[in-house]
C-alpha cells in the first residue's frame, strides 16, 4: 500500500490518542518508519499490525479500530483535495458507488503500484443497494466500511447501516476476497430520477438498427449471452485484417480484456460494472501468423508493444458496455486510444477512421500540437538549464576567487568563524606562547623613479618567494609594511613547535634569497628578528579587515629585527630556549642595547649543517702539527 494511507493514520492517531501512544503502537507494531512517504509503497500487513496494537491499547476491537483506520483516511484525503473528485461522480451517494473503479482507473496515473480493489452494485433498491467488494488484501473489509461510512456522511450527508451479508476467500480468478454487503440508505431521489429517465418520451421515436449504430460506432462490438461477438463496426474489422472473420468468435479469441483489473471477462461481471469504464486490446494476428508468432515472440504484459500481421501495434479500445433489452445483448461503445499522430500511423490508422461524432480526432490533433509544444518548452528548459549550469560554474570560480582573497586577508578558520555569523570581537583571543617573525629588506636607492619600479620589482619578487614558503612551514603571514615581512606560527592554530616552524623558515628564507636572481640585477639582502612569548590577536577593521597581533612579544621581534645585521637571524633568548640544541646552530652575540628594553643577551641562528660544513674546511686548512683552541 501506498504512504498516504499509513500517513492518515499517523496524523489522526497523534491528533485523538498523543504522541506517546503513537510511539507506543510503533514499537508493538514492530514498525521501522518513523515517518511515511506519500508515495512509497509498504506492506500490507503494517496496516492490520497498527490496528492490532491500538485495539491493544484502547481496548477496543481490532474490527472497530481497522474502521476508526478507514474513516482517517477520507478526512485526510479531504484535506488534500480528493473529495472534489468523488463528489464530481454524481449527485447521488449511489452514484458513488458505481463509479469507484473508474475513479481507481484515474489515480492508476498518479500511484502506478496502487492494487486497488473493484466494487459494483448487484441490487439497487430505495432502501440501498447490495455491493460486491473484490480485493486482494485480507482484513480490510472494516476498513472499507469504515471509508464508506465517511464518504457518505461527510461527501452526502447521508447515514448508513452496513452488514455483511457473506464473504469468501480464495475465490476463483485473480482476487483473493470477495465479500458482499447490504448498504442500507435513503436512496429514494436516485430510483427517482432512473424512473424519471425510463419514462417514453411524448412522441415515440423509431427505433433505429444495430448497423446504423455501429457506422456511428465504427469500432463498437456486439456480444451476446455466450460473450461471442455478433456484430463489429466497419473500421475494427477493417483493423483487425485477418483471413477470417471475427463473427461468431469468442470475445477473447479476438481482445485481450485490460480493464477493469482483477475480474474476470464473464457476462455477469459486464452486466454489473456496467457504469464503468472497459478497456479492450485487439490483437491483429491472422491464422497464419498466429502459430510462428506464439514461438517466436514472447507476449508482453501491456500488449501495447506486440505486432500483428501486418506490422502494426495492436489497438487500444476504451468504452463503455451497455445492455441493449431488444437484442438481448451487450454493445461495447468504444474508441481507440491514440496518444499522438505517429501511434495513430503505426497503427495502420488514418484520422477519417476515428468517430466523427467524438473527440478523438480533436484529441489526437491536440496531443500532436501539444508534443510540438512539449519539445520546444524541453529545449527552452534544456537551454535554461545550460545557462544556469554555466551561471553555477561562474559562480563557484568567483567565489574561489573571493575565498582566495579572503583567506589571504584572514586566516580561514578565522573566516569560517565570521561566516558562521560569529562578531568581530569574538575572534580576539590570547595566546600564551608564540613566535613572530620580523625580516626587513636592506640597502635600497629610492633615488630615481626607474630605481623606484625596480625596488617593487625586486619586493614583489621576493615576498612571493617568501609567501610560497608560508604554508609548508605551517607559518601564517600576517602583513608587509613597506620593506619589513612579518609572520608568525601558534596563532591562530596553535602548536607547541611555534619556534621550530619560525626557526626553519627564517633560514630558509635567507637561502632563497641568496639564491635569487632577479631581472632587475638588484643585489637583496634581509635581516631577520625573531622574539617568542604571550600574544594578542584578532580582526581588526571593517573595510580592509586584517587579522593582527598585539603586545610586547611584536614590539620585541621588531626590535630583533631592527638590531639584527644584513645576513642574519637574530633571536632573543626565548627563542633559544624553546629551540631544540641539536637542530640548530646558536652563536651568542652579548649584550645589545634595545630600544624600551634595555640590554639583552641575543643570538645568532643558523644552520647546523652549514655551521659544520663551515668548521670541517676551516679544520682542513689548518696547518698540520699546530693546536687552535677555539675561544
Amino acid at each position: 500500500m501506498y504512504g498516504m494511507l499509513l500517513e492518515s493514520v499517523q496524523h489522526f492517531v497523534q491528533l485523538e490518542y498523543g504522541e506517546d501512544v503513537w510511539l507506543q503502537l510503533l514499537e508493538r507494531a514492530d514498525c521501522k518508519h518513523m515517518v511515511f512517504n506519500t508515495r512509497q509503497t509498504y506492506p500490507d500487513e503494517l496496516m492490520t499490525n497498527l490496528a492490532a496494537a491500538l485495539a491493544e491499547c484502547n481496548g477496543e476491537s481490532v474490527e472497530d479500530v481497522m474502521q476508526f483506520f478507514g474513516k482517517c483516511f477520507v478526512r485526510f484525503f479531504s484535506n488534500l483535495g480528493y473529495a472534489c473528485m468523488i463528489k464530481a461522480t454524481g449527485r447521488y451517494f449511489c452514484d458513488f458507488l458505481q463509479n469507484v473503479d473508474n475513479i481507481h482507473m484515474q489515480m492508476r496515473f498518479t500511484y502506478p503500484r496502487m492494487k486497488s480493489p473493484s466494487m459494483y452494485t448487484t441490487h439497487v433498491d430505495p432502501q440501498g443497494v447490495v455491493l460486491v467488494y473484490r480485493s486482494t488484501r485480507k482484513g480490510f473489509t472494516h476498513y472499507l466500511m469504515g471509508q464508506l461510512f465517511q464518504i457518505a456522511k461527510e461527501l452526502y450527508e447521508t447515514d448508513l447501516v452496513i452488514r455483511v451479508l457473506g464473504s469468501s476467500n480464495n475465490i476463483p480468478g485473480s482476487r483473493s476476497v470477495m465479500v458482499k454487503f447490504r448498504i442500507d440508505f435513503d436512496n429514494r431521489e436516485y430510483i427517482a430520477k432512473n424512473n424519471s429517465m425510463k419514462t417514453p418520451l411524448g412522441r415515440e421515436l423509431a427505433p433505429v438498427s444495430i448497423s446504423f449504430l455501429l457506422r456511428l460506432f465504427p469500432f463498437g462490438v456486439v456480444i451476446n449471452k455466450d460473450m461471442k461477438i455478433l456484430g463489429a463496426g466497419d473500421k475494427l474489422l477493417q483493423a483487425w485484417g485477418g483471413s477470417s472473420s471475427i463473427l461468431n468468435k469468442h470475445v477473447t479469441d479476438v481482445f485481450k480484456f485490460r480493464r477493469p483489473k482483477g475480474i474476470s471477462f464473464t457476462w455477469g461481471n459486464v452486466m454489473y460494472l456496467h457504469s464503468v469504464m472497459f478497456e479492450l486490446e485487439l490483437v491483429r494476428l491472422n491464422d497464419n501468423d498466429a502459430s510462428s508468432n506464439s514461438d517466436n515472440t514472447p507476449s508482453t504484459s501491456s500488449g501495447l508493444d506486440r505486432r500483428g500481421s501486418q506490422g502494426a501495434r495492436s489497438i487500444l479500445l476504451k468504452g463503455q458496455m451497455r445492455y441493449i433489452e431488444d437484442l438481448k445483448a451487450i454493445i461495447f461503445l468504444c474508441s481507440p486510444l491514440i496518444n499522438s499522430l505517429d501511434e495513430l500511423l503505426n497503427m495502420g490508422l488514418y484520422l477519417n477512421d476515428l468517430n466523427p461524432h467524438g473527440l478523438s480526432r480533436e484529441l489526437v490533433l491536440a496531443g500532436w500540437q501539444h508534443c510540438g509544444r512539449l519539445e520546444m518548452m524541453f529545449e527552452r528548459a534544456e537551454q535554461r538549464s545550460t545557462e544556469l549550469e554555466n551561471s553555477y560554474a561562474l559562480l563557484d570560480r568567483w567565489k574561489n576567487k573571493s575565498d582566495e582573497l579572503l583567506y589571504s586577508m584572514i586566516p580561514q578558520t578565522v573566516a569560517d568563524r565570521l561566516r558562521a555569523g560569529a562578531c568581530p570581537l569574538s575572534t580576539c583571543e590570547s595566546f600564551e606562547s608564540i613566535s613572530v617573525l620580523f625580516c626587513e629588506l636592506c640597502d635600497f636607492d629610492y633615488s630615481t623613479i626607474e630605481g623606484a619600479m625596480d625596488i617593487v620589482s625586486s619586493m614583489n619578487a621576493v615576498f612571493s618567494c617568501f609567501d610560497s614558503l608560508m604554508d609548508e612551514f605551517n607559518v601564517y603571514k600576517v602583513e608587509t609594511v613597506g620593506r619589513v615581512y612579518m609572520a608568525a606560527s601558534g596563532a591562530p592554530d596553535r602548536t607547541e613547535n611555534h619556534a621550530q616552524n619560525i626557526a626553519d623558515v627564517s633560514l630558509q628564507l635567507l637561502k632563497h634569497v641568496r639564491s635569487l636572481k632577479l631581472p632587475s640585477g638588484v643585489d637583496i639582502q634581509i635581516r631577520i628578528g625573531i622574539h617568542s612569548g604571550p600574544a594578542v590577536a584578532g580582526v581588526v577593521g571593517i573595510k580592509v579587515p586584517r587579522y593582527c597581533f598585539f603586545g610586547d612579544t611584536v614590539n620585541t621581534a621588531s626590535r630583533m629585527q631592527t638590531t639584527s645585521l644584513p645576513g642574519k637571524v637574530q633571536i632573543s633568548s626565548d627563542v633559544k630556549a624553546l629551540l631544540p640544541p641539536d637542530r640548530y646552530y646558536v652563536e651568542s652575540r652579548g649584550l645589545v642595547w634595545v630600544k624600551g628594553k634595555g640590554n639583552m643577551e641575543t643570538y645568532w641562528l643558523s644552520d647546523k649543517v652549514d655551521t659544520d660544513g663551515k668548521s670541517t674546511e676551516q679544520q682542513a686548512t689548518k696547518p698540520e702539527g699546530l693546536l687552535v683552541t677555539d675561544i
